[in-house]
């Protein structure tokens, strides 16, 4: 079975980022993020694919844009749907779904899992996570990390499955 996951951070108020930079510094959440989307397809829409300063290693990076014309800045699939993304996506593969707000709100439907960090603040922000309903989503995991000398905020590891 074809698993999607978004794996996203979001502040209390749902806050993703503003101008396409993250308002925080987790260092810890960036090796979460790269342990486990490493060696699987990566899901993005053209914002989130400019927003880095080049590839990350061991991801296939798949970017949506309506930009028929559009030339990214290094190697990447291009597609101008949600569906044609999926579409590269195997039958027994793993696809993490990274953003941004508008690509999330598009996949919540039909992801199979969510990875969600909350930074426990609130953020000023022009991208948002979409609400999660748990009438859907059932919390299976989660884990606290506090503050500290690295980490401005404390913030939580949330994992949801389809309920």
């Amino acid at each position: 079975m074809k698993r999607l996951i978004i794996i996203a951070a979001a502040g209390e108020n749902n806050a993703l980022g503003k101008d396409n930079d993250l308002p925080w510094h987790l260092p810890d959440d960036f090796k979460r993020f790269k342990s486990l989307t490493s060696g699987h397809k990566i899901i993005m829409g053209r914002k989130t694919l400019e927003s880095f300063p080049k590839a990350l290693p061991n991801r296939e990076h798949i970017a949506i844009t309506r930009d028929k014309g559009y030339e990214p800045k290094f190697p990447c699939k291009i597609v101008h749907s949600l569906e044609e993304a999926l579409a590269l996506v195997n039958v027994n593969e793993t696809a993490f779904i990274i953003g941004g707000g508008e690509i999330y709100r598009q996949s919540i439907a039909i992801a199979t899992e969510i990875e969600l960090t909350r930074i426990h603040a609130s953020f000023d922000a022009d991208a948002y996570f979409p609400e999660i309903d748990e009438s859907v989503w059932k919390l299976t995991k989660e884990e606290h990390h506090p503050k500290d000398d690295k980490h401005e905020y404390s913030f939580t590891y949330l994992t949801y499955t389809r309920a």
